[in-house]
């Protein structure tokens, strides 16, 4: 059974930074493109950053520079590493996996996690 569990959210000031993990487990996770998507209140969801099997990266340009995604394949874990923050980031993060193009080659989505950026 595929399950994505992930951690991290919470309340940090403009500026501060926060660390979202994800703990996957119930396939061969080093196989797969994974992502994180966040959805902010009251809008739709939204790409954030992707990670190839071999560790190549992208990012949108809202996060470009301020957020890094990554991966160890040992602990089956994904990680998205967000430095300074501001009230645009505020929103229910997910981890996803990639099994084909677009939002419905999303296949596999976690609980989601809260970041709330607010001074």
């Amino acid at each position: 059974q595929v399950q994505l569990v992930e951690s991290g959210g919470g309340l940090a000031q403009p500026g501060r930074s926060l660390r979202l993990s994800c703990i996957a487990s119930g396939f061969n996770f080093s196989t797969y493109y994974m992502t994180w998507v966040r959805q902010a209140p009251g809008k739709g969801p939204e790409w954030v950053s992707f990670i190839h099997t071999d560790g190549s990266t992208w990012y949108s340009d809202s996060v470009k520079g301020r957020f890094t995604i990554s991966r160890d394949n040992a602990k089956n874990t994904l990680a998205l590493q967000m430095n300074s923050l501001n009230d645009e980031d505020t929103a229910i993060y997910y981890c996803t996996r990639v099994v084909g193009v677009g939002w419905s080659g999303l296949d596999a989505w976690g609980q989601g996690t809260l970041v709330t950026v607010s001074s």
